[in-house]
């Protein structure tokens, strides 16, 4: 294996494992920003608050995005199997 190999594939793992988390960040994010919105308005300071939110539509996210994060990973990783006789010199 090259050394530009060895960079190729770790590029290409680093964008993959951004692919698979930026919709779960950015949900987070959202909900974050709007229970904040909402304690803001309301006064109400409950650590709880920030927290349940989060879980419920964090699981509901995950549940919903899994099939989609499965598939890319096996997709990415059946292509790096049949792609490993390539990379031996």
């Amino acid at each position: 294996m090259q050394e530009s190999d060895a960079i190729e594939l770790g590029r290409q793992a680093m964008m993959m494992a951004l692919r698979l988390t930026l919709p779960v960040l950015g949900i987070s994010l959202v909900v974050g920003v709007m229970v904040s919105l909402f304690q803001t308005v309301t006064s109400i300071q409950e650590q709880t608050l920030t927290f349940v939110p989060k879980l419920l539509v964090l699981s509901l996210a995950l549940l919903a995005l899994g099939p989609w994060m499965m598939r890319t990973m096996v997709g990415f990783t059946v292509g790096l199997i049949h792609s490993l006789p390539t990379f031996i010199h």
